[in-house]
């Protein structure tokens, strides 16, 4: 089974898929031709579920950075006998630049090493493994490299070196001088095709620089933060835009499966889809980040995925595939391992199927930030939505966090009904639905009431996770962030407070809640929850402490920058599936809330 450390790896992406490259040079992570695709290399989850390394043949000292304004990987290794580079990135296609990455990508790694110092042996060996390590395929030898076929994929990988060919892996030996460099490349295809991707080390190399070139284009349009934390914000806006599926405008919650919220445990799942939960923080987040194409691209997207006829009784879906797809059943792969022998392994997403309220507000909310001229089919879907929010608010459902008992009157469904009355009032005229307005304003203060004497628990101070309860839930902070109640309102800053207090682990960590939800073990501390501590601490005005909370969650990043979902309390490891959107787009919420409170005395650079 695999055991590497989460932190250990890098993300490559080409807007439409994405790998994950270990410190060693191991590409233990890719689906082509999409997030949600089958796996190629999976040794992520399975030592025997295949990946693709190169690095030195012996011992070796190694950093990495990602080539500046770019998700280009950079490692270098340093050995006795010399230092070599190896770079790495998934090939935008050719030419691509500013909005318009991923456009035309064509799911090709493109892999080059460098000695610049000295004599260094260097070990590769390839061994793909589609649809998560089920095919083993045949491999043939062909002029300039080799095709590996089995199942529904061909892969094509150019070589400048002799390969060994040993059942259903290749490797190589060969050693570099100071100032050679040799160029390899893999891309997925469907049809029998003999021809390389790239026929010489030359062309991965100019591949490679048309790939920087093309990151570099895309970060000069994205530089609006301003703030000590600058180079964080921008880079996790770099990271969303490879998170994004470029056809659709759909960004996915992370871009792996499965990766455990508790190691050895159940809660593992399929995050490589994208939820409506995520939108109006995401749209917030692409705001900051000056991503404003792929603001309206996200917001289309959402909008043309979840049209439906509201009024039969259909719940709003929660989550969709890349390409908008809404039956997303869950399975197992019984024959993988697991991360850790966290098991089981699950592709799909069976959270499809349940109700939750709080989307309506979410969406609502996401259609309100961006604020244009909506054609009839959005109109008549967001007016839907309003609709629904007014006649269920009442009812429960399985909350934000998508627990998996019972029902119940989670206090967050309902604020986001209110939520998204609120927008709907404010959207009317844009809608043309200002006949609705008093209805929806009637509803929109019963909403209000309810919460103020229902979810408020004089005893604990604070409001609670569901109504007439007594646990507190992270999701609450956002209370004054989506205006609820003022910043400085006294149940306000009493919930923050006691959030801080109870829901904090040791090292400064939130955990959402404490309450019993239905699953075996126990989850880290959320990365994104403590965000949102921070960044609600900032808006009641305490940025002090804003700003410690702020640097400890970012301490967490690993050395290029990436961000997990959860922390284990125990080790300080990250866990959960990785990298993970919502973390990046709480960071970088709240940096731009804290900003304004004057520069942090603190870690000011990834």
């Amino acid at each position: 089974m695999s055991s590497r450390p989460l932190g250990d790896y890098a993300m490559l992406s080409d807007c439409r898929s994405a790998a994950l490259v270990s410190r060693d040079g191991s590409v233990e992570w890719l689906c082509l031709p999409r997030f949600d695709s089958p796996a190629i290399f999976a040794r992520l989850l399975d030592d025997d579920a295949g990946h693709w390394t190169i690095g030195p043949a012996g011992p070796a000292e190694v950093t990495r950075r990602y080539v500046p304004g770019t998700l280009v990987l950079e490692t270098t290794f340093r050995t006795r006998e010399g230092t070599l580079v190896l770079t790495d990135a998934l090939a935008l296609g050719a030419g691509e630049r500013g909005h318009d990455l991923g456009a035309s990508s064509a799911g090709m790694v493109l892999r080059q090493v460098t000695c610049v110092e000295g004599s260094v042996p260097v070990d590769m060996a390839y061994a793909p493994r589609p649809e998560f390590g089920l095919v083993h395929p045949l491999m043939q030898p062909v002029g300039g490299g080799l095709i590996a076929r089995g199942g529904a994929t061909v892969l094509t990988l150019s070589s400048p070196v002799e390969l060994r060919v040993s059942g259903s892996v290749a490797d190589a030996t060969f050693t570099l001088r100071a100032g050679r460099s040799l160029g390899f490349a893999m891309q997925a295809g469907w049809a029998w095709d003999p021809d390389p991707p790239c026929r010489t080390s030359r062309e991965v190399r100019r591949r490679v620089k048309d790939t920087v070139r093309g990151w570099r284009s895309w970060s000069r349009l994205h530089v609006n933060h301003e703030g000590p934390w600058r180079h964080l914000v921008e880079h996790s806006g770099r990271v969303l835009k490879a998170m994004t599926y470029a056809p659709t405008g759909a960004i996915v919650a992370a871009v792996t499966t499965s990766l455990p919220e508790s190691i050895g445990g159940e809660r593992n799942w399929d995050y490589r889809y994208t939820w409506i939960r995520d939108a109006s923080f995401t749209l917030q987040a692409l705001s900051t980040a000056a991503c404003e194409i792929e603001e309206t691209a996200f917001f289309g997207f959402l909008a043309r995925a979840s049209a439906t006829q509201l009024d039969r009784g259909a719940h709003l879906q929660i989550i969709y595939g890349v390409g908008g797809e809404r039956d997303l059943s869950e399975r197992r792969l019984p024959h993988l391992r697991g991360w850790r022998g966290s098991s089981p392994v699950r592709v799909g997403n069976d959270a499809w199927r349940q109700a939750q309220l709080d989307v309506y507000g979410e969406l609502l909310d996401a259609a309100h930030q961006t604020y244009c001229a909506f054609d009839p089919f959005t109109r008549a879907m967001l007016v839907g939505v309003a609709e629904a929010a007014a006649r269920r608010w009442r009812e429960p459902d399985q909350g934000i966090w998508e627990v998996r008992g019972p029902s119940r009157h989670f206090t967050h469904s309902k604020l986001m009904c209110w939520v998204g009355l609120d927008r709907a009032i404010a959207l009317a005229p844009l809608l043309r639905a200002s006949g609705r307005v008093g209805e929806w304003t009637r509803v929109r203060e019963q909403i209000r009431a309810a919460i103020l004497s229902q979810a408020w628990n004089q005893r604990i101070g604070a409001f609670t996770q569901t109504f007439g309860g007594t646990s507190l839930d992270a999701a609450l902070l956002v209370m004054p962030l989506v205006g609820f109640l003022a910043p400085d309102d006294p149940r306000v800053r009493s919930t923050v407070r006691a959030i801080g207090t109870r829901l904090v682990d040791p090292r400064g960590l939130v955990h959402r809640y404490h309450a019993a939800d239905g699953l075996a073990g126990q989850e880290g501390t959320f990365l994104l929850c403590t965000f949102w501590l921070a960044h609600a601490l900032a808006v009641t005005g305490e940025h002090p402490a804003a700003r410690r909370v702020f640097e400890t969650a970012v301490s967490y990043a690993n050395d290029v920058g990436l961000l997990a979902e959860e922390v284990d309390s125990a080790t300080g490891e990250p866990i959960g599936n990785f990298p993970q959107a919502l973390s990046h787009i709480g960071l970088i919420n709240a940096a731009q809330a804290i900003t304004p409170a004057g520069p942090s005395p603190g870690r000011t650079t990834g």
